[in-house]
C-alpha cells in the first residue's frame, strides 16, 4: 500500500468517526491535528524514558501508527502531497552538510 492509498484509508477511517463534521468536537483542523501530532510524539517518547530498549513492542508500533496517520491527516487538510514533500526533503538533504558534523571534520 502506498502513501496515497494510506490517505484514503484514513480519510475513511475520519469520516466513519463522523470527524469531519463542522459540529464534531474533533475538529480535523490543522491546528488540532498539528497539536495531536505533537502530542502523540511524545507517547512515542515515553517508550524510552529510563531505558534504551522498547519494552511493549506492540504498543510502541500503535504509537507510531497514531503518529503517522495524524501526519497523514494534517497533510490532507493542508492540501500537501507528502510524498512529494518527501521526495523534495530527501534531494535537499542528500548533499547536505550539518553544521555538527562540519565541526567534528574540523576537530580530526
Amino acid at each position: 500500500m502506498d502513501i496515497k492509498q494510506l490517505t484514503q484509508k484514513m480519510n475513511q477511517l475520519v469520516d466513519h468517526h463522523g470527524w469531519y463534521d463542522p459540529t464534531t468536537p474533533k475538529a480535523q483542523t490543522p491546528r488540532n491535528l498539528a497539536i495531536s501530532l505533537c502530542l502523540e510524539a511524545a507517547e512515542v517518547l515515553e517508550h524510552f524514558q529510563w531505558s534504551d530498549m522498547v519494552k511493549d513492542k506492540q504498543a510502541f508500533e500503535g504509537e507510531l501508527a497514531d503518529v503517522a496517520l495524524y501526519l497523514l491527516q494534517l497533510a490532507s487538510v493542508s492540501d500537501v502531497d507528502l510524498e512529494d514533500a518527501i521526495l523534495n526533503k530527501i534531494e535537499q538533504n542528500w548533499d547536505r552538510v550539518w553544521q555538527e558534523d562540519q565541526e567534528m571534520e574540523t576537530r580530526k
